[in-house]
């Protein structure tokens, strides 16, 4: 496992274990596959509000309780800012000073914790104002709530807006993969007359690594919007063929070697694991220890059919 600083006081794992679809799973289940993955040189956990209606949060907590693990041995993060209506659809996006520290304050319940590591703005809020934002980030920070802050699938004059008004941010939460690589298919089609000239990312990975700012990938083995696995999936036959022979080189799997893509990339600090699997949550943190040649990584990304210029 490799660790990276998100900040001084803040030494994270580069496999980060999401919890987005625990709530329904047991108890034991749970509890296991976090032990395992803290065996295994995990110590940061990401979760949300919204995640099954705040339950995530809630049996999260309750987990890490049973386990017996000391507060400070491990990084939690969460987000806050989509809201839903009565039947839980979403319907807006709140970065309001009120909001902020309510779901906080409700996170921290529900986590039953005294403090979060980082909490991430979920979804831009185009009606923020963001000095609203950093009155409350000021006010959580004072009161030991929050230790640090960040944003989830912000562009990089979304960023820049917030930093304007003395916002540190230390973390973007963007998906990537070799499913779904538009964070890096527009630098590479740069005045292009193409489909993938389209900077559908914003110029946020370039922001990041221009401000040192960490980068997270949500959904590493997924194509498209929650489309499902490509790892094996007859959709993509090239792709997997390549992935098949580097695992076979590196003698570990093939979701192993599609996280270790996105890890090769300078900009991509941390991997968001989607799974409650103790076998696949081993091929997650597997991948930190698989280092990726030049070619091998642009073999991988034309493998998914994408043209380079």
């Amino acid at each position: 496992m490799k660790y990276i600083n998100l900040r001084e006081d803040l030494r994270a794992s580069n496999i980060v274990m999401g919890c987005m679809r625990i709530a329904d799973k047991p108890m034991m289940q749970i509890e296991e596959t976090i032990t395992l993955a803290m065996n295994a040189g995990v110590n940061m956990f990401d979760l949300a509000d919204i995640y099954a209606g705040g339950e995530a949060e809630r049996v999260f907590g309750r987990a890490m309780q049973n386990i017996g693990i000391d507060r400070k041995d491990y990084i939690l993060q969460t987000k806050c800012g989509i809201r839903k209506d009565e039947i839980g659809k979403i319907n807006r996006f709140d970065f309001s000073k009120e909001y902020i520290l309510q779901a906080t304050e409700n996170s921290l319940a529900r986590l039953g914790t005294e403090y979060i590591d980082i909490l991430l703005l979920h979804r831009p809020d185009t009606l923020v104002e963001p000095e609203e934002v950093a009155e409350a980030f000021d006010i959580l920070r004072e009161q030991g709530k929050v230790r640090a802050f960040g944003v989830s699938n912000f562009s990089a004059m979304q960023m820049q807006l917030f930093e304007n008004a003395g916002i540190e941010i230390i973390a973007n939460q963007m998906q990537f993969s070799l499913g779904h690589t538009a964070p890096v298919d527009a630098g590479f089609n740069v005045n292009m007359y193409k489909e993938e000239s389209v900077t559908r990312a914003g110029d946020a990975m370039e922001y990041c690594r221009a401000n040192g700012i960490a980068m997270q990938a949500w959904s590493p083995l997924q194509h498209g919007f929650f489309k499902g696995n490509f790892v094996g999936s007859e959709q993509f036959p090239a792709l997997n063929a390549e992935l098949n022979r580097l695992a076979d080189k590196y003698n570990v799997s093939p979701a192993t070697i599609a996280v270790a893509w996105i890890l090769r990339h300078p900009a991509y600090k941390q991997v968001i694991t989607g799974t409650t699997s103790m076998n696949h949550m081993m091929e997650m943190c597997d991948a930190g220890d698989v280092e990726l040649t030049r070619d091998e990584w642009y073999t991988l990304y034309c493998a998914t059919g994408r043209i380079l210029p």
